[in-house]
């Protein structure tokens, strides 16, 4: 089977992202320090994002969202009004961040795209999303852009269909096993896992045991040549 369809992830597949969430969160913690230990802030912070997803979605707005509903979960009446006004600084400093490429990847989508249509599949914030594309540079790559709620297996079932692709003639590549690896491969296709130093917990799951259309790779680089060993072995 030849792969005719290239479906990326974007935040930290592309470009870096969850250091700056990292980054904004060890701010918080900072903050929230007169009141809880860094531990507590952590997972209550974690907690909140988790019960909020189904409200606000993925994304910096989200996540500056959660920080201050943690703040006042935490710290009650007593918080003062200059934290939060600390909390909204850092949240647009994580929404307006620069948008820096990781290695190799901008030579790789060249080499990609000769292989196949290219698609970025993400999940965030609309507005957000798009700016980062724009900011990337990297936008002409692409036949589509997918910015969805969230990635499941009828997410991918609908993408193939309005890019006419059978499923196992697409790949889904990028650095979450919950979101990007396990609903492809339950959609037919092929996915390949490229994980990176920094990942959220709520992304994060076992690897599919022995699956033949499952790769992990060091790298996006590393996805042109497996798609090139699937065509051959066609």
């Amino acid at each position: 089977m030849t792969i005719d369809l290239i479906c990326l992830d974007a935040d930290d597949t592309l470009w870096h992202n969850m250091r700056h969430f990292h980054a904004t969160e060890d701010a918080l913690v900072a903050m929230l320090e007169p009141f809880v230990d860094a531990g507590v802030a952590r997972d209550a912070l974690l907690a909140t994002e988790l019960k909020n997803l189904k409200l606000y979605g993925y994304g910096a707005k989200s996540f500056t969202l959660s920080m201050i509903e943690t703040a006042f979960d935490l710290g009650g009446d007593d918080i003062p009004s200059s934290v939060i006004r600390d909390i909204l600084h850092a949240g647009r400093a994580l929404c307006d961040h620069p948008v820096e490429l990781l290695d190799g990847v901008a030579d790789t989508m060249h080499a990609l795209a000769e292989r196949g249509r290219l698609v970025l599949v993400t999940k965030g914030d609309l507005f957000h999303q798009e700016a980062k594309l724009a900011a990337s540079g990297l936008g002409d790559h692409f036949a589509g852009i997918e910015i969805v709620s969230d990635k499941k297996a009828d997410t991918f079932r609908a993408i193939f269909d309005r890019y006419g692709s059978a499923p196992d003639a697409a790949i889904m590549a990028g650095d979450s096993m919950r979101s990007d690896v396990k609903p492809a491969l339950e959609a037919g296709a092929w996915a390949a896992y490229i994980p990176q130093p920094l990942q959220w917990s709520h992304e994060q799951g076992d690897p599919p045991a022995d699956h033949p259309r499952y790769r992990e790779l060091p790298s996006l680089a590393a996805l042109v040549n497996w798609i090139d060993d699937i065509g051959r072995a066609a």
